[in-house]
């Protein structure tokens, strides 16, 4: 799994036009990749990470702070371009797994104790955000 972590003044994510998910407040955007094995091991190291990350002011976490986590599915985090002038997308799980996984993420991250917005997985979606600093950083589950 992967996920680019970004600190966030805001942010949200619309489809077609209406708001699907927001900070309701300051806290983070997780954009999110799934890779083929990726499960539950995967899904609690992320969380874990990212709920304890002392990537906020006074280096302060997340979940120290209460602040909200939203969380956007992105395939293309997996997008290889070694060759050619095409991604190839061959190490990203196919949709019917990642969805869940996703899911999965959002809801370990509830059970944390975090408040968790969310994109639509499998929808085209404009992320309107404010990056915080900017401080971003791209977190890779151990092999």
């Amino acid at each position: 799994m992967r996920v680019v972590l970004q600190r966030a003044a805001s942010a949200r994510v619309r489809v077609d036009g209406a708001i699907v998910g927001e900070l309701e407040r300051p806290g983070a955007v997780a954009l999110v990749g799934v890779a083929h094995g990726d499960g539950p091991a995967q899904v609690a190291w992320m969380a874990r990470k990212i709920a304890d990350l002392r990537i906020l002011e006074d280096e302060t976490s997340l979940l120290e702070t209460g602040s909200p986590v939203l969380v956007v599915s992105q395939f293309t985090l997996y997008g290889d371009i070694r060759k050619g002038r095409r991604p190839s997308w061959s190490a990203a799980a196919p949709g019917e797994v990642a969805e869940g996984v996703v899911e999965s993420l959002a809801q370990a991250l509830e059970g944390l104790g975090l408040q968790v917005a969310r994109g639509r997985f499998g929808a085209t979606m404009a992320v309107e955000l404010v990056n915080d600093g900017p401080y971003t950083l791209v977190l890779d589950t151990p092999a």
